[in-house]
């Protein structure tokens, strides 16, 4: 059975949400880097998703 699409929330899911603990812990493990670093990238780049991704790659690469 299909979805019902008039029953979609808010949430911007291109965006990670710092204040929550999950999604910090989520988002770090599956980078493969600690929430502290994961902190550091969302203060210098934003909430961005696609930004804080690019930028875990390019951290890693260094």
């Amino acid at each position: 059975m299909p979805d019902n699409k008039d029953k979609t929330d808010k949430r911007d899911r291109s965006r990670v949400a710092a204040t929550q603990q999950h999604e910090l812990q989520f988002f770090a493990q599956e980078a493969g880097i600690s929430i502290e670093q994961r902190r550091d990238l969302i203060d210098r780049f934003g909430h961005d998703r696609e930004t804080l991704i690019r930028e875990t790659g390019r951290m890693q690469t260094h």
